[in-house]
């Protein structure tokens, strides 16, 4: 599952800030993840952290219904710093989230991320 544009369309941009809401029940049997590439050349985004992704194993703060949410932006909300991947200012990303171990959810796409949305 790949996003290069945010629910209204537009380019994931470094300067702006995203939510993006997983569901809960994520069907991954091993462990899941949400990796940023450069839009440029598709390499993982040098964001200043160790790596460009954030996943299960990093135990990120879920919601109280179950789902967890995932934010991409120049600055972490308050808060939210478990949750969150860095962007870049001035350059273009785009985001996969993988899924290993798919459950029988994930192959009959019973199970949908939502869409990458816009919070600044």
């Amino acid at each position: 599952m790949m996003a290069f544009t945010d629910s209204e369309g537009v380019n994931l941009s470094g300067g702006r800030s995203y939510r993006l809401n997983l569901p809960p029940g994520i069907p991954a049997a091993n462990f899941w993840s949400v990796t940023l590439y450069e839009a440029e050349n598709a390499s993982g985004l040098a964001n200043g952290q160790p790596f460009p992704s954030l996943g299960s194993r990093d135990k990120p703060v879920p919601n109280a219904d179950g789902s967890t949410d995932v934010y991409f932006g120049p600055k972490a909300p308050a808060g939210k710093e478990r949750n969150w991947l860095a962007t870049v200012p001035g350059k273009g990303y785009f985001a996969i989230i993988r899924l290993y171990g798919p459950t029988e959810a994930a192959l009959d796409n019973s199970w949908k991320p939502g869409d990458v949305q816009k919070i600044r």
